[in-house]
C-alpha cells in the first residue's frame, strides 16, 4: 500500500494532468461532429450543432456543418528562446531516440507548430514507411480538396416507370444499416406516391476504378475498396479495428437494401443485380448490352433521383479516421480527392491526387510516395520531416479548413489507437494527441504535445526494422512524453 504521502503526490500530479488535458483539448480546435464522447459533450455544451436534418416528406438533404474558428490560438510563450529550446530537446531526445528497441533505422523531427520552426531533427528528411501515419497526409489532401462541410451521398434513382430502383454508391464507407434503413424509407414514399409495390432493384458501384483488393490481399484491416458498402463490409457487429471481410460489400449492401424495402412493403423481383451507369470505355456494339440478371454490367440510362441520404460532414469522417486509424474512411477520402481532381478513383489515381493537392500546399515532398490512403502499403514513403509540416499546416491560422487534423488525432490513455498507450509514460496521459502507425518491423507516431513553456509542439518519430512492436511503442511514447516536460 502507498504512503499517504506518496497517495497525495500520485493525487495531485492526476489533477495537474486533467488540468493541462483540458488545455490542450480546448486549443485544439473545433469538433464538427467528432468521434470523443467526453468532447462531443463538450461541443453540445457550447450550443453548436451537427448531423443531418431530414425532412420526411422529401429526399434527404444535409444540413450546413459546423464551422472550425478563424485560428488557433498561438502558444509560445513570450519568453521562450528557440535556441534553448533546441539544445534542450537535443539533450533529451537523444539517448531516447538511442533506444535499441526503435531498431537500426530511426527519423525525428520536431517543430513549433504555430511557426513552422525546425527545433529538432535527425535524418528528418528521410522517406520512410510512415504506416498508418500517412493517414495525415491522406486526411490534410482530402479536407484541402473538398472542405471540412463536404458530404458523400448515396443515392436511389428510378426508371420513368418507377418499377425498376438503382442503389448508386456514392463512396460513403461509414454508411450503415440505419442509412440505408433511411433510404429504403424514403424510396418507399416515393414510390408509394406511385401506387408502386414491386420493383427490379439493381446497384451501381462503378464510381471507382482499377483494382478493388487492396495491394495486402483479403485481410481483416480492410474490405475491398468499393463505391457501395454497408458497415464496411463487417461480417460481425464491430464498428472498429480489425474484422472479418466480406468479398463483395457491394452486393451485400444491396441485398440489405433489398430486405429493408421488403420491410417497408415494397417487393423486389428477383435479387439485386450489379449495373454500370459510367460511359464504357469502348463503343458497345448494337446488341451486345448486358441486360440486368445477365452478365451484371448493363448500361443504365439516366434516371430521376427519388431517395438521397449523406454521410457526416468530412471533419468528422476525417476525426473518425485519424482516431479509430480507419483503413475504409481512409481509402475512401483518397479517391473522393482524386474524384475532385478529376482522376481515376483508383489507388494510382487517388496518390497522384492526394501528392498534387499536398504540393498546393507548398509541403516538403522529396522522396514522398502515396500508393494507398491507409498506409498498409509497405510502398508508401513519407519523411518526418513531411509529417510536421502537415501537422503545422492544420495549425496554421490561414487553413482552418485543416484544423480537423489535429482534432482527430487520438489522446494518450483517452482515445482511439492511444487508449491504452503510454502506460509508464507519464506525465502524457490526456497531453499527447497522435497517431500511431504499425507495421510488421514499423512503428511510427505523429502528433502535437503542449510542453511546459506553453507551446505547441508538432513532432514525428519513425523506426523501421524494428525488433518487436511493443519496445517500440514504449520507446515512441517515451519520446514524445519527453516533449512534454
Amino acid at each position: 500500500m502507498l504512503e499517504p504521502k506518496v497517495w497525495q503526490l500520485t493525487t495531485g500530479s492526476v489533477v495537474a494532468g486533467l488540468a493541462l488535458a483540458a488545455v490542450a483539448v480546448a486549443v485544439a480546435g473545433p469538433w464538427d461532429s467528432g468521434q470523443r464522447k467526453a468532447e462531443r459533450e463538450w461541443a453540445a455544451a457550447q450550443g453548436r450543432t451537427g448531423g443531418t436534418h431530414h425532412d420526411p416528406t422529401a429526399p434527404r438533404t444535409p444540413s450546413p456543418a459546423p464551422s472550425a474558428p478563424d485560428v488557433l490560438s498561438v502558444l509560445t510563450a513570450p519568453d521562450a528562446d528557440p535556441a534553448d529550446l533546441s539544445a534542450g530537446l537535443g539533450k533529451t531526445l537523444g539517448p531516447l531516440l538511442d533506444d535499441e528497441a526503435l531498431g537500426p533505422s530511426r527519423t525525428a523531427s520536431v517543430v513549433d507548430a504555430t511557426t513552422g520552426e525546425p527545433l529538432y531533427g535527425r535524418g528528418e528528411n528521410t522517406p520512410m514507411t510512415p504506416a498508418s501515419t500517412i493517414k495525415i497526409a491522406t486526411m490534410t489532401a482530402a479536407l484541402s480538396a473538398l472542405g471540412p462541410a463536404h458530404r458523400i451521398a448515396t443515392t436511389v434513382t428510378a426508371t420513368p416507370d418507377a418499377r425498376t430502383l438503382t442503389l448508386v454508391g456514392g463512396g460513403d464507407a461509414t454508411l450503415d444499416r440505419d442509412g440505408l434503413r433511411d433510404l429504403a424509407e424514403d424510396t418507399t414514399r416515393a414510390l408509394r406516391d406511385r401506387g408502386v409495390t414491386k420493383v427490379a432493384l439493381r446497384y451501381d458501384a462503378s464510381l471507382y476504378s482499377g483494382p478493388r483488393a487492396h495491394p495486402i490481399g483479403p485481410n481483416d484491416n480492410i474490405a475491398p475498396v468499393d463505391a457501395l458498402m454497408a458497415g464496411q463490409g463487417r461480417l460481425d457487429k464491430s464498428t472498429s479495428g480489425p474484422a472479418p471481410r466480406s468479398g463483395d460489400p457491394a452486393g451485400d449492401a444491396a441485398d440489405l437494401f433489398a430486405q429493408l424495402l421488403r420491410e417497408e412493403g415494397v417487393r423486389t423481383t428477383a435479387a439485386p443485380t450489379e449495373v454500370k451507369s459510367a460511359k464504357p470505355t469502348k463503343p458497345v456494339k448494337p446488341g451486345t448490352d448486358a441486360k440486368p440478371g445477365t452478365s451484371g454490367k448493363a448500361k443504365v440510362a439516366k434516371d430521376t433521383v427519388v431517395a438521397r441520404t449523406y454521410s457526416q460532414p468530412l471533419s468528422a469522417l476525417v476525426e473518425r479516421a485519424l482516431t479509430e486509424s480507419d483503413n475504409d474512411i481512409a481509402e475512401s477520402l483518397a479517391r473522393q480527392t482524386a474524384l475532385a481532381a478529376g482522376r481515376p478513383a483508383s489507388f494510382e489515381g487517388a496518390g497522384q491526387a492526394v501528392h498534387a493537392q499536398l504540393e498546393k500546399l507548398e509541403l516538403p515532398l522529396t522522396g514522398a510516395r502515396f500508393a494507398d490512403g491507409s498506409g498498409l502499403n509497405r510502398k508508401d514513403r513519407a519523411s518526418a520531416a513531411l509529417l510536421t509540416a502537415l501537422l503545422a499546416r492544420a495549425a496554421d491560422p490561414a487553413h482552418p479548413e485543416l484544423r480537423p487534423v489535429l482534432t482527430g488525432l487520438p489522446v494518450a490513455r483517452f482515445s482511439g489507437t492511444l487508449r491504452s498507450r503510454y502506460q509508464d509514460a507519464a506525465p502524457a496521459a490526456g497531453l499527447v494527441r497522435a497517431k500511431t502507425g504499425t507495421l510488421t518491423g514499423v512503428n511510427t507516431l505523429a502528433g502535437t504535445v503542449v510542453d511546459a513553456r506553453g507551446r505547441l509542439l508538432a513532432f514525428a518519430f519513425m523506426a523501421g526494422s524494428t525488433p518487436e512492436p511493443a519496445g517500440a511503442q514504449t520507446a515512441l511514447d517515451r519520446l514524445s512524453a519527453a516533449l512534454v516536460r
